[in-house]
């Protein structure tokens, strides 16, 4: 889409044409941390074991296992990995 190298137009002048921001031509996106990855390992553990488990019960869980969690960041890690519980 927009060419780095290109002759004739700048970047900034690329960007303007498509209606972008300059800044989001920039942007890379960062990868979930470490401790993320733990926690979305583990959340795939137990929910094998225990399907029925929602954000709560998980988050209650992990505290249990001696992690510092919060319901939010429990929600959105099992959100992105597409998990729902069986009610």
């Amino acid at each position: 889409m927009i060419e780095p190298d290109h002759p004739q137009l700048s970047i900034s002048q690329q960007c303007k044409l498509l209606s972008i921001s300059r800044s989001s031509f920039y942007y890379t996106r960062k990868g979930e941390t470490e401790h993320n990855l733990l926690l979305m390992r583990q959340i795939d553990e137990q929910f094998l074991e225990t399907p029925f488990f929602g954000v709560r019960q998980m988050t209650w869980h992990l505290r249990n296992d001696g992690h510092l969690v919060n319901q939010k960041r429990i929600c959105r890690l099992m959100r992105l990995m597409g998990l729902m519980p069986i009610y």
